[in-house]
């Protein structure tokens, strides 16, 4: 169903054959079962998406995190954590469910996502490790898992300048170019990177036409600057509020659709983010009316850059970012030091105009053995969504916040 490197194909609920590519040797691929995703799996995912939304944005630019980028990255590195670190994770990433059900979930939900010519969604994960057995030794169990449930295809490197083109190119060519580069550098005492990218690429149902439907309107930022810029005017028919903000959806072809919330006159964006919650996200959508409303929405692109760990620490997993707690015996040895977890970061990209919308993320988290330092009229600041129309879940998240 997703096209390369992406996770694999199959009904989900049933035994099925997946292909990963690229594996070392040793590795060959087993039957896996999926778990059809029910309503704890997709209560619990927006709980996550939102939560991580809340403590990842900058407080005066754009931010765009895709919640699902960063699930898949953990949840593979989790597929080698133990004891406590084991725990915390399976509780931020699954909740109630162990490690073992959250692949199944995972597995089953990726491959129900629609991909199709003009509606993509591509998914692709890949494991890094240093090629020294004197300092590095991988457990086998655990590259087979994340072969198993994410097609996750394994590259054993030298960890020199050419691994770091080596995987800047591997995200360049899985966000078809929207993400260019990963690493600046890799440390010497870099062990491990696990990398999820994505691309969403995908039509309006009713675009716009560039020559009816553009007007320049004024936008006003967050730091209450005007700016003269091209917005995009139609007439929408699903609209959506919660007391706090009115909003809309718009449908992409094939499965996907836009979400727009515009704060309240008297509700900051800052007071507007913090009350959303995952339950009242879904309940919201869930909830839409059939109204025509008068939409302008400016066209915009942008990129952007953050490392997770506060975020991450924050909510409920700091065992794996410490160097003498973290517990990821599952994942390999290395007789130089304690393996943990020294950054998650991500990247992403949109670009929203009147064919429709390309965006990209890539989550790479990095593993190492010693402690390193950290590397409506929407003319005001407002939050946005791609959401996958079986569970409403958000696939990106975002905000705009200047033009």
């Amino acid at each position: 169903m997703l096209l390369i490197a992406a996770v694999v194909t199959g009904a989900t609920g049933c035994t099925t054959s997946a292909k990963a590519d690229d594996l070392m040797d040793g590795i060959s691929q087993r039957l896996v079962t999926g778990r059809i995703t029910d309503a704890n799996f997709i209560t619990h995912m927006a709980d996550f998406s939102i939560e991580l939304f809340k403590r990842s944005i900058a407080e005066k630019d754009n931010s765009l995190v895709s919640p699902l980028s960063v699930m898949l990255a953990l949840a593979m590195t989790a597929n080698g954590a133990d004891g406590e670190t084991l725990s915390q994770m399976e509780t931020l990433l699954g909740g109630d469910v162990r490690l073992s059900e959250l692949n199944e979930y995972l597995y089953s939900y990726v491959n129900r996502l629609p991909n199709a010519e003009k509606a993509r969604l591509v998914i692709a994960n890949s494991i890094w490790f240093r090629e020294n057995e004197d300092r590095l030794q991988i457990e086998p169990s655990f590259l087979q898992s994340n072969a198993d449930y994410y097609n996750a295809a394994a590259h054993k490197s030298a960890f020199d300048q050419q691994t770091v083109v080596d995987i800047n190119s591997w995200a360049n060519l899985h966000t078809d170019g929207m993400i260019d580069s990963i690493l600046d550098e890799i440390d010497d005492d870099a062990m491990l990177y696990l990398i999820n990218a994505i691309v969403f690429d995908a039509e309006w149902e009713r675009p716009y036409d560039s020559e009816w439907d553009i007007k320049d309107m004024d936008f006003t930022d967050v730091n209450g600057i005007t700016h003269s810029i091209a917005f995009m005017n139609k007439r929408e028919f699903l609209y959506i509020e919660d007391g706090m903000a009115t909003g809309f959806i718009k449908p992409y072809t094939g499965g996907y659709s836009f979400v727009a919330l515009l704060p309240n006159h008297d509700v900051p964006i800052g007071a507007y983010i913090e009350s959303l919650t995952g339950a009242g996200f879904l309940e919201m959508i869930e909830n839409a009316q059939n109204s025509t409303i008068e939409v302008y929405m400016p066209r915009f692109e942008y990129e952007y850059e953050i490392s997770m760990n506060e975020a991450l620490i924050a909510l409920g997993i700091p065992d794996a970012f410490d160097d003498d707690r973290a517990d990821f015996r599952n994942m390999a040895y290395s007789p130089e030091g304690n393996l943990y977890i020294s950054e998650v970061l991500h990247k992403t990209f949109i670009s929203v105009n009147e064919r429709g919308t390309r965006a990209g993320a890539v989550t790479s988290v990095e593993m190492v053995t010693r402690s390193m330092t950290p590397k409506i009229r929407l003319t005001k600041p407002f939050v946005y969504a791609i959401i996958d129309d079986a569970t409403n879940l958000p696939v990106f998240v975002g905000t705009l916040m200047t033009v």
